[in-house]
């Protein structure tokens, strides 16, 4: 009798470890929907204030596209004038080397 009082007690015991896991696992279940509920709901916020602040940047910049064509004529520019002046003082330096 005593085996079977015992076997008894650990089933008792295990169906009451598993409705309190069952309870505990559920609560977090819940409070990780909660939380990613309001990532959600932030992540719309950030992507309606990005919207925003790109078409405000749009309205305040509309000449972007041309300053970047002006960037890069003036990096043009600017490489041809450093490339010109290592030349003629390399074409100095052969002259005076010359005589």
């Amino acid at each position: 009798m005593n085996e079977i009082n015992l076997s008894f007690w650990l089933t008792v015991g295990g169906t009451v470890c598993w409705a309190v896991c069952f309870a505990w696992m559920y609560r977090i279940t819940a409070k990780q929907n909660r939380v990613m509920d309001q990532l959600r709901e932030q992540g719309k916020r950030i992507e309606k204030w990005s919207k925003v602040e790109h078409d405000l940047i749009k309205e305040v910049h509309p000449q972007v596209g041309e300053i970047k064509e002006g960037m890069n004529e003036v990096r043009a520019a600017v490489k041809d004038n450093a490339e010109k002046p290592a030349a003629s003082a390399k074409k100095q330096k052969n002259q005076t080397g010359a005589r």
